[in-house]
């Protein structure tokens, strides 16, 4: 008895500790120095995950707090599947954390399965503007994308297929790095030169699009015909109201911009990639599908 009451421990501890991933190919700083805007002394960044927290799909989740200094993780998909697209991936957590395996890591993973690199980006939290909590994220956002096209040669990557893939907060921010025509800082050297604009953006229960109980994009959401093509998911029973992936589309078709939603009835909010058996858990296949009929999975020259 004793034998499998250790047993039922360890099996229960395996359940709560994140997924294990394949290390980056490449880990590296955002900026060649401290980054821009509001500054100020944080405690030491690490996972803030509790024992109390819940789990996703019956699995830990590691929740990344106090990022001061925002990384790219790069990972790299098997060189006979390596189509040459690239994504920069943005892990939700209501600009507080990072959701970081459940909506980082773990996509990078799924990317790599259809041939795609996944640039985990670990952008800075908490907020640091409390008027724009998005804005220190979205510095962020736009300089890893210009970093990740700088290194389109050098990681055999083709500079006109950089996407940027969002959840939460995280999708507000991908978003709005897609939709900014201007750069949300100074430049500070050669790589400010390339462009921050990425070449697609997917959104996953995308938040901060529209103004409160409303209808209505925010002001600064400005959409154009150069806005690039997104995909979207939301769910109708999701707290981050299905409003801002449904309003944002309805201003791509506007803008004459490709865009492809999926609503679902049920499936709330933070569940990432990790499948159970509600219909929106598996929005990556459909995901996929639309890279592949926007000719974005094409095999690289």
């Amino acid at each position: 008895m004793r034998t499998l009451s250790t047993l039922a421990v360890l099996m229960a501890f395996c359940c709560l500790r994140p997924a294990a991933s394949a290390e980056p190919a490449v880990t590296l700083n955002v900026w060649p120095g401290k980054p821009p805007g509001v500054t100020k002394e944080l405690p030491p960044e690490g996972d803030t995950t509790k024992e109390s927290d819940n789990l996703i799909a019956g699995r830990r989740l590691q929740r990344i707090g106090n990022v001061s200094t925002p990384t790219l993780a790069v990972y790299r998909p098997a060189a006979e599947k390596d189509t040459g697209a690239a994504v920069v991936i943005c892990p939700g957590g209501g600009h507080h954390i990072l959701a970081y395996d459940l909506e980082g890591t773990e996509v990078a993973e799924w990317l790599n399965s259809i041939g795609v690199t996944g640039v985990v980006l670990k952008y800075r939290v908490p907020a640091r503007d409390p008027e724009q909590r998005w804005r220190a994220a979205v510095q962020d956002a736009q300089r890893a994308v210009s970093l990740t096209r700088s290194k389109a040669e050098e990681w055999k990557l083709d500079a006109q297929r950089i996407g940027i893939l969002g959840f939460s907060a995280g999708g507000e921010t991908a978003g709005l790095a897609a939709i900014f025509e201007e750069r949300q800082y100074e430049p500070v050297d050669e790589v400010d030169q390339v462009s921050t604009r990425p070449d697609f953006a997917v959104l996953v229960y995308a938040a901060g699009f529209v103004e409160k109980d409303s209808a209505t994009l925010k002001d600064y959401v400005k959409l154009t015909s150069q806005t690039p093509p997104m995909f979207l998911v939301h769910a109708i029973d999701d707290p981050v109201p299905v409003a801002n992936s449904l309003v944002l589309t309805l201003g791509l078709k506007q803008a004459g911009v490709p865009a492809e939603l999926h609503v679902y009835s049920t499936g709330g909010h933070g569940y990432g990639l990790r499948k159970t058996e509600q219909p929106v858990t598996h929005w990556a296949d459909r995901c996929g599908e639309w890279l592949r009929e926007s000719r974005l999975l094409q095999p690289k020259p």
